[in-house]
């Protein structure tokens, strides 16, 4: 029984000092790479993870900062390469504002003319733009290059200035008092400032085109330029300053 009792505990002592052996083992590497740890400089990681951007036409990018605050809940930059919605949810109350604003530039110039008198003329183009999209985006594409070409800059910065510059604060409704009608000056919203700004523009292409030699892609592009830089010459600014004389006076 003697022997037994010291064979078995040979045996313990062997199995212990093998595990110590290997847990010696198992934790020798592991303080190498700890000592090693606070040594080490960190390693630089090639891979640049940037997030995808979507331009406009793929050229042009929508960052771009608007400067008037009434504004901004309006003119919707949401990265689209070529805005084509559709118009959906157009049934909902103020769903002008989640659509992006190229195409709601495009929406403004597929109209057959004016409609009205400018210059002493209704102008009348035979609906060459109406519900012809595709052919307006091109319009546009070709009008945002040669502003690209004129000015060295994004040509989606230079139309949210041309849309800043051109819409109206103030606008005068007729109000009837018993028999007497009246004009009064209100202010205008944020949402009708930029219908107006946008129907400006879209009526300066179309008349600046009609019958002339230049194209309409010519028009807008200048336009454009004029109205980011609050020209005189320019059809929307005029319309704009016009629209605020005529509210002054009827304070």
């Amino acid at each position: 029984m003697a022997q037994e009792d010291v064979s078995t505990d040979v045996k313990a002592e062997a199995a212990a000092t093998a595990e110590q052996v290997q847990s010696k083992k198992r934790s020798a590497p592991r303080r190498k790479a700890a000592q090693a740890e606070p040594n080490a400089q960190p390693v630089e990681d090639t891979r640049t993870h940037q997030r995808s951007t979507t331009l406009l036409f793929g050229k042009y990018s929508y960052g771009v900062e608007i400067h008037d605050p009434s504004l901004k809940n309006y003119v919707n930059l949401t990265p689209i390469e070529y805005p084509m919605t559709f118009r959906r949810g157009s049934q909902k109350q103020f769903s002008k504002a989640d659509i992006n604003i190229i195409e709601r530039l495009e929406n403004s110039l597929m109209r057959g003319g004016t409609g009205s008198k400018i210059g002493g003329h209704v102008i009348r183009t035979e609906g060459r733009l109406q519900g012809k999209k595709q052919k307006v985006l091109k319009i546009i594409e070709s009008a945002f290059d040669k502003v690209n070409e004129r000015t060295h800059k994004n040509p989606v910065e230079v139309f949210v200035r041309a849309l800043e510059n051109s819409a109206p604060i103030e606008d005068t409704t007729r109000v009837r008092y018993g028999g007497i009608i009246s004009n009064v000056a209100v202010d205008v919203s944020a949402s009708r400032r930029l219908d107006i700004a946008l129907r400006n523009v879209a009526i300066a292409a179309i008349v600046g085109a009609f019958k002339k030699k230049r194209k309409i892609d010519e028009a807008l592009a200048d336009e454009l330029v004029l109205a980011a830089n609050n020209d005189v010459n320019s059809y929307a600014t005029k319309r704009k300053n016009e629209i605020e004389r005529m509210a002054r006076s009827a304070k």
